[in-house]
């Protein structure tokens, strides 16, 4: 049977974390005139996946009601507490059976752009997995490729993907993305500092956020 000249892509987004240093549902923090969620699924939506879905967890039926989540197939992960490889294996129950690539997202990480994914998938070509590499180093989104899936079913923890990627150093292209390894949030100084830097708020403030 001939390959598809276009890969079947599979978007997902992480969203499942309770939350625990910052001490309060950073997928509900404020990001714009919106949440955090409500921010990278939209960034999410305008890649075109062929399918997109998100992971909850904690904090789940606030997400619910209040995140956009339309356009997404939602997986509930109710072991998010063991990490966010607990909530790829999850969600990799829902993946379509067509899936040739599966496309791996934060959903604190806003500066992640639509931009940067594409560059990420063109950039793969046919490669098993793929990491954007930015000018201080390796970071998300990173691709991973059908032959894949059954070991990122198996992974623990919440550095499995790294150690994944390790494991097969050989077989992992890095694609080229200008500037810095965009910025998630653990902290309520991360949020400051992420939330500075939206459009809005420089608007706002009348400065630029490089000075």
């Amino acid at each position: 049977m001939p390959a598809r000249a276009k890969p079947f892509v599979t978007g997902l987004v992480l969203a499942a974390g309770g939350s625990k240093r910052l001490g309060a549902p950073k997928q509900l923090l404020p990001y714009g005139d919106s949440t955090l969620l409500d921010h990278v699924l939209a960034t999410a939506r305008d890649c075109a996946f062929d399918q997109l879905l998100c992971v909850i967890g904690g904090s789940a039926e606030e997400v619910r009601d209040r995140v956009d989540l339309g356009g997404a197939d939602i997986v509930e992960n109710p072991s998010f507490g063991e990490g966010c490889s607990s909530s790829i294996a999850a969600a990799l129950r829902a993946v379509d059976p067509d899936a040739d690539v599966l496309v791996l997202m934060l959903g604190d990480q806003p500066g992640v752009t639509a931009t940067t994914v594409q560059a990420l998938i063109d950039g793969r070509g046919d490669a098993t997995l793929a990491a954007c590499a930015y000018d201080d180093g390796r970071g998300h989104p990173l691709a991973f490729a059908r032959s894949t899936f059954g070991e990122l079913a198996a992974l623990h923890g919440d550095k499995g993907v790294w150690k994944l990627l390790d494991r097969h150093a050989r077989d992992v292209v890095e694609v080229r993305v200008p500037g810095p390894i965009p910025r998630d949030v653990n902290t309520r100084a991360d949020h400051a500092a992420i939330a500075a830097h939206h459009p809005a708020a420089t608007r706002t403030s009348g400065r630029n956020p490089d000075d």
